[in-house]
């Protein structure tokens, strides 16, 4: 039988969007960091707290949930809420699931958010405490191989085998990345690097660099959906969702994955661009999931920017770059602003969208992809194509 597939293009927009500042040490509970962010989202949209009727978010290790953050801002009775466990391979997802609540009327305005103390509390991949749960945690615990600059080492070194990509291409994306943060007054780390830099930069689990891997952070992002009618009425420039997807791989340590250089982004991408009726080339700005900097050049490979091995060149070439055809991480992404678990790139994509991103601002862009972690440590991943109004 045919699925029948709902329709929910351009139908929900995102109308505002809300930040804490990203810091080492956020001398807040992860709870208030949540309300903040909500709140400055709410502020953005020209909304109050009396007008949500949704919340959304995702989970590992620290978080706060739905049914503490709607007490918290004095909300009533939720519609509709989400509580999503799961990595960052599902915060993009958690955004889908709140278009779709809209689209079909079960909520009027979600506020979909992250929050996390996790450079000052719990830290993702840290030591002092038990394994993460998990069936894979069998095969791995015994040889210390938790981590996941562990387990991305292996990925990114079975791509530098098959496909000659090396610690130059890495550190291309680094330096670049930086630059953009260089631009960014919310980033944590603005000082430009140099390849040099990058190449001195100590190891964390080979071929990974210092540089090569993603800021603990402690803060909040948000983001306010609700109808694309209701936000042209709203304080700032709708940003329509034009496409939201996510899904299930292949486990690379138990489930049948023959190519560790290939991510579950391949498969969801053409479900992604179809949903959108836009490809690769109709893309603006890309916000690649860059918990390391492999993820984003086997991310561009994947969403087919480029062929299967050319990720390295490409970012070398300078394609990524402000000025390049497909401006990448704008902000700096999660090496170089800082890393709130995928949403802080929604974010993003939705500055851009609306111009309103300052320094780094991309002329006339139109369209915006952003991705999820793509489907390595958890097989899933997420993806939303965003649209100007």
């Amino acid at each position: 039988m045919a699925k029948r597939l709902l329709d929910f293009r351009d139908t929900t927009a995102i109308a505002g969007i809300g930040y804490t500042p990203f810091t080492k040490d956020s001398g807040v509970s992860t709870l208030t960091l949540a309300c903040r962010a909500v709140l400055a989202a709410l502020e953005d949209a020209g909304l109050d707290a009396a007008d949500v009727d949704g919340l959304a978010t995702h989970r590992v290790g620290d978080s706060a949930p739905p049914t503490l953050v709607a007490p918290a801002l004095g909300l009533g009775d939720l519609s509709w809420h989400l509580d999503q466990f799961g990595g960052g391979s599902v915060s993009h997802a958690v955004v889908g699931q709140a278009a779709l609540a809209v689209a079909a009327g079960m909520a009027g305005t979600v506020v979909c958010y992250r929050a996390i103390n996790a450079r000052s509390e719990f830290r993702m991949g840290g030591t002092g405490r038990g394994a993460p749960p998990g069936a894979e945690v069998q095969y791995q615990a015994p040889y210390g191989y938790l981590a996941p600059p562990q387990q991305y080492a292996m990925y990114a070194r079975a791509h530098m085998l098959r496909y000659g990509t090396t610690a130059e291409h890495f550190g291309a994306l680094a330096v670049t990345q930086r630059a953009n943060a260089a631009r960014n007054p919310r980033a944590l780390m603005r000082t430009p690097i140099t390849l040099d830099d990058y190449l001195a930069s100590r190891w964390i689990a080979e071929p990974f660099r210092l540089l090569d891997c993603c800021l603990e952070t402690d803060g909040a992002c948000a983001v306010v959906v609700t109808t694309a009618e209701r936000a042209r009425a709203l304080r700032r420039p709708p940003v329509l969702i034009s496409a939201a997807a996510w899904g299930g791989g292949q486990s690379h340590l138990s489930g049948g994955a023959a190519d560790p250089t290939v991510t579950a982004a391949a498969a969801l991408a053409p479900r992604l661009y179809a949903q959108a009726g836009l490809g690769p080339r109709d893309i603006g700005v890309a916000e690649i999931y860059d918990c390391f900097t492999y993820s984003v050049i086997v991310q561009l490979e994947d969403y087919g920017f480029c062929a299967k091995g050319e990720g390295g060149p490409y970012v070398a070439s300078g394609a990524t770059a402000l000025d390049g055809p497909l401006p990448v991480n704008t902000h700096g992404g999660f090496l170089s602003e800082g890393y709130v678990h995928g949403v802080n790139h929604i974010a993003e994509a939705v500055s851009q969208l609306r111009g309103e991103a300052g320094d780094r601002q991309v002329p006339g862009v139109e369209v915006a992809l952003s991705t999820a972690q793509p489907g390595y440590i958890l097989p899933a991943t997420s993806a939303l194509i965003l649209r100007r109004a």
